[in-house]
C-alpha cells in the first residue's frame, strides 16, 4: 500500500516519511476496554477508515478483521485491527506498551502496513 499523509482527529500531523514508505501514520491516545477480556487500544482516525474499508476485502481473514503489522517507538509487532462503529481499533498487547513504556490516557505515533 502506499504511503499516505496522515493526521489524527486532533489535527496532529505525522508526515508521510514517518509511514516507513507503505501504509499509514497517526497519532492516536491509548485507552482500557474493561470487557470480558480487557485489552488497550488506541482508534484508527476516520480520515482513515475508508483506505482500510477498502483494503479489507483483499486481506481479511473475516468478521472484518485487517492484518497489519503495527509499530510504535522501535517496537514492531503483527495484529489485526478490530472493526468498531465504522472504524477500527488497534490492539496494544502487554509487550509493547511494556516495552514502550505506554500508559493509560497516553499519545502515541503509530505506522501501520496493511496486509498478511
Amino acid at each position: 500500500m502506499g504511503s499516505v499523509h496522515s493526521t489524527s482527529s486532533k489535527g496532529s500531523d505525522v508526515p508521510a516519511d514517518d509511514a516507513g514508505g507503505a501504509g499509514l501514520a497517526f497519532r492516536g491516545t491509548l485507552f482500557h476496554w474493561a470487557g470480558p477480556a480487557p485489552w488497550h487500544f488506541v482508534a484508527v482516525p476516520a480520515e482513515h477508515c475508508e483506505f482500510l474499508k477498502a483494503a479489507s476485502p483483499m486481506v481479511s481473514y473475516g468478521w472484518g478483521m485487517v492484518p497489519v503489522t503495527a509499530h510504535i517507538g522501535a517496537t514492531s509487532w503483527r495484529t489485526s485491527l478490530w472493526p468498531k462503529d465504522g472504524g477500527y481499533l488497534v490492539p496494544v498487547k502487554v509487550s509493547v506498551r511494556k516495552a514502550e513504556r505506554l500508559a493509560e490516557g497516553q499519545t502515541v505515533t503509530l505506522r501501520l502496513e496493511v496486509g498478511p
